[in-house]
């Protein structure tokens, strides 16, 4: 018969329930199953099941395993061990001795939730001071029995997770304090950005001169407001005119952004939630050097702070270095560091950036399409230059001479003489850059038939 993927219940878990009350034989001996077997049997059908020696079978039913964990912990714990398919032996041992390479740091942070409660300690005892075997055990239950035995368990996993994880730490930390360091540092130090805000002021005192006293500076979120404040007729704004003043009086201030760096990045990070994490790097370090004070010949340990010990005291200072370098731009720029953090501070400065390179992009577009349309305005005035066909020339030679006095129609075969000479020497043009004359009405040109314009 094909399986029933049910979740049992052991014999301990039974009791007091309805399965205590229920006689499942007595249903087998009431119903006919060889239908049921026949309709669900599956396609290897081997010999027919004897209800006698089923009935033997189930009345013989192996006890089930002694559990000293809750049933679902200890399921959870099951399908840990089953991921990694190590022998319980074997993991613990890998514990004990701090061997990283054995074990995958995943496997390690699910191994820390089942470290064991006080509770499951003193159940784990009383079992064994029962004297009562390990074979009665689940295997969840005989693996926490060895697992309780690992001498400062939860200090050997924490240890193990911080040497596993410092690495990938270190790569997401370093660069976070180098873009909040050269992003301080340069919107400090920039003297067109100085400039520009200068000009800013000016323009924003003389607006504010006839109904309010001359500012002697602006919080950075009035950068903002240069795109709201319209011009009379509303076809620009402030930020506009700022533009085209930069362009025509100040153009080597243009290149300012070259003096930013890494605004968009430094943006994105969090000075606090940086500096906590240091503060848990410096915790698992000083964890990990209590470990080897313990276990003293212990060789990861100490190949592990000997390599990283100085790496991460230069990420502490770089880390001081970060806030000092944040803190002091901050100021430098009349806000408040503790209320103003990267998010709000850098995002000014990207959006204002934006919008004058916006605004510059936009004049160069409309200035190549104003020249465009001025050039193309010529073309048409002056009229398509068409090539004309050398059929076209020779009426025009042939109506020039029958203008001229020399020439008269039909008289001693002048045309035909004309048509010949052409014929024999091919014809070119000697009036290059003068108009033909024209055609009066009442003129005719007479050509022999035998002519092949």
């Amino acid at each position: 018969m094909p399986l029933f993927n049910w979740q049992a219940l052991k014999s301990n878990q039974v009791a007091g329930t309805i399965f205590s009350e229920v006689d499942d034989e007595c249903i087998l001996e009431e119903l006919n199953m060889a239908a049921f077997e026949e309709q669900f049997k599956t396609k290897a059908q081997s010999t027919p099941v004897d209800l006698g020696t089923l009935k033997k079978k189930m009345a013989h039913k192996s006890p089930s395993k002694v559990s000293l964990m809750e049933p679902n912990r200890a399921k959870n714990l099951a399908i840990t061990l089953r991921k990694e398919g190590m022998a319980a032996s074997d993991i613990c041992c890998v514990i004990e001795t701090y061997n990283l390479k054995a074990l995958s740091l995943d496997f390690l942070e699910l191994l820390e939730r089942f470290i064991p409660t006080e509770y499951e300690m003193k159940l784990i005892h009383n079992y064994e001071c029962e004297g009562r075997p390990l074979d009665e055990l689940s295997e969840e239950d005989r693996f926490m029995v060895r697992f309780s035995k690992i001498p400062r368990l939860s200090q050997r996993i924490s240890t193990l997770t911080f040497m596993g994880n410092f690495p990938e730490s270190v790569q997401l930390i370093q660069p976070q304090l180098n873009a909040i360091i050269a992003a301080s540092m340069s919107i400090k130090s920039s003297t067109k950005l100085k400039k520009i805000l200068e000009i800013i002021l000016a323009f924003g005192n003389y607006m504010n001169s006839s109904k309010r006293g001359a500012a002697y500076g602006f919080r950075l979120q009035s950068l903002d407001l240069l795109l709201d404040t319209k011009s009379t007729d509303r076809k620009q704004t402030l930020m506009h005119f700022i533009v085209n003043i930069i362009q025509e009086r100040y153009p080597e201030l243009q290149s300012f952004p070259t003096e930013l760096h890494f605004l968009d990045k430094a943006a994105l990070v969090s000075v606090d939630s940086i500096l906590q994490d240091l503060q848990a790097l410096e915790r698992g370090m000083e964890g990990t050097k209590r470990e080897f004070s313990i276990e003293k010949d212990n060789l990861v340990l100490q190949r592990f702070l000997n390599t990283n010990v100085e790496l991460l005291n230069g990420l502490i200072a770089d880390g001081k270095t970060a806030q000092d370098a944040y803190d002091s731009a901050v100021e430098y720029f009349g806000e408040n560091p503790k209320t103003t953090p990267p998010s709000m501070f850098f995002p000014i400065f990207v959006r204002f950036i934006k919008a004058l390179l916006d605004i510059k992009r936009t004049k160069t577009l409309k200035a190549c399409c104003k020249k465009l349309h001025s050039t193309k305005s010529d073309l048409l005035f002056q009229g398509p230059m068409m090539p004309r066909p050398p059929q076209m020339d020779l009426i025009a030679e042939l109506k020039k001479r029958q203008m001229s006095p020399l020439v008269r129609e039909g008289k001693d075969g002048a045309i035909e003489d004309i048509i010949t000479d052409l014929r024999n020497q091919p014809y070119r043009r000697g009036d290059v850059g003068r108009r033909s004359a024209k055609w009066k009405p009442g003129q005719q040109l007479q050509v022999s038939s035998d002519i092949s314009l």
